[in-house]
């Protein structure tokens, strides 16, 4: 722990009262960053508030990671969406209520709402998720949205690539928020999320909001904020 502190004060001034603050957990955002620090930050997480959320994380340095992590904590590896969630042995993520539904156009863009999934568990949600369920088969939807009215789902996030066009055609069936990730999936011109993005944006169905290129965990952490709220409401009713 000592030398876990030292790496720590080397290289970042952790945010621990951000969830109280903000309703969302500070993430260890992993990509570019060595597995001591990458360990060093969750540590300190885990023996502040009970648990660290780190995105982004290499499947080449999880074995590392965990190793370092030590003994008395629970670790969820997710490896489609390259996201890891540690947690102090006894500690569990009290649920709030908010329901909150995740699809995914293809299997490419799995990454991006697995990532999603997981930030608004972390949060307290209940996720129900879908895959490949994009517009090239547009029956495959029926299923998708049959659940979110029937279930009372308070939000939901779209994940597509290539046009991008399944968030608008979601957001024209339900009567609820949906947060449309584009993803870096695709051929030629716009190949890298940009196409996606441009046709999120300008989307004809009001009440789509749209995060950027493969930014799952922004829209499961919106998602999740939106849901509790609605969670909190219901209760007060």
């Amino acid at each position: 722990m000592h030398e876990s502190s030292d790496i720590l004060k080397s290289f970042s001034n952790l945010d621990h009262d951000r969830v109280r603050r903000t309703g969302i957990p500070e993430a260890v955002f992993a990509e570019s960053k060595s597995v001591e620090q990458i360990a060093a930050a969750l540590t300190a997480f885990v023996a502040r508030t009970g648990f660290g959320l780190a995105t982004r994380v290499r499947s080449t340095d999880i074995h590392s990671i965990l190793q370092l992590l030590g003994p008395g904590v629970r670790t969820e590896w997710n490896d489609v969406g390259r996201i890891l969630v540690v947690r102090k042995d006894g500690f569990d993520i009290p649920p709030t209520g908010g329901r909150i539904a995740v699809l995914a156009a293809g299997t490419s863009d799995a990454p991006a709402a697995e990532e999603a999934r997981v930030t608004a568990e972390t949060m307290g949600c209940a996720v129900t998720a879908f895959f490949d369920v994009g517009i090239a088969g547009i029956h495959r939807l029926l299923k998708p949205v049959e659940t979110i009215l029937k279930d009372e789902i308070s939000v939901a996030v779209v994940v597509a690539g290539m046009e991008g066009a399944l968030p608008s055609v979601v957001r024209g069936l339900v009567p609820i928020p949906v947060i449309g990730v584009p993803t870096s999936i695709g051929y030629g011109y716009g190949g890298r999320g940009e196409g996606a993005l441009m046709t999120m944006l300008q989307s004809c169905s009001p009440g789509l909001t749209v995060v950027n290129i493969d930014n799952g965990f922004g829209a499961g952490a919106t998602a999740a904020l939106i849901a509790n709220r609605v969670a909190v409401a219901s209760r007060s009713k």
